[in-house]
């Protein structure tokens, strides 16, 4: 028993070290495109979505657009609606969302959950066909870094704090964000998710 429940405890820490590991990354790449790229996104946020059925057919339905968000004690939804409501100018609300992103708000990764969220059109086809998928899995590669997240995947409210993040942060960049948007969550099953290189312990 006492073996056991160490085997156990040495999972449990590895585990919390790779999403803490994961979500160190993500800040860190975030924060590069905010200051690098003007907003604009690369692979490192853009994972190949998998999509396993009961037959283990895999299915590559190609890449979505995640947003990492911030614990709902952490907020800064209202700062975003701030920004958007200010000006309908698309320049203007760029400018804003970059001087917000660039600044502290990748800056604590412990200030964010390891829940991901993708938008999608609310007729999306696509969104059904995850949804309903056994499995997901989001896979990640740039910077010499690759990562593969094995995810339970559920359908968010316009009431849950999630989809009103990714709702006023995708409307920053895209002005015309379709506010009957499907906000799907994303959560990793850390004990079957893994990085190449394994973020440190």
């Amino acid at each position: 028993m006492e073996n056991s429940a160490r085997v156990d405890g040495d999972s449990h820490a590895e585990a919390a070290a790779q999403r803490l590991g994961f979500l160190r990354w993500q800040c860190r790449v975030r924060q590069m495109l905010m200051r690098d790229r003007d907003g604009m996104p690369d692979e490192s946020v853009m994972p190949d979505v998998i999509l396993y059925g009961d037959d283990a057919e895999r299915t590559n339905l190609g890449t979505i657009m995640t947003v990492l968000n911030r614990l709902p004690e952490h907020t800064m939804v209202p700062e975003m609606q701030h920004i958007s409501r200010r000006t309908y100018d698309p320049a203007q609300r760029r400018e804003g969302a970059l001087k917000l992103l660039c600044s502290t708000y990748f800056q604590s990764a412990v200030h964010f959950s390891d829940v991901l969220t993708a938008s999608f059109g609310a007729d999306s086809l696509g969104a059904v066909k995850i949804a309903r998928a056994k499995t997901v899995e989001l896979k990640f590669e740039k910077y010499a870094q690759r990562v593969s997240l094995r995810c339970k995947v559920w359908r968010l409210s316009q009431k849950n704090p999630y989809w009103q993040a990714t709702y006023w942060h995708n409307g920053l960049f895209n002005p015309g964000a379709p506010t009957d948007a499907t906000v799907l969550a994303f959560e990793p099953d850390w004990s079957q998710s893994s990085a190449q290189p394994a973020f440190p312990v």
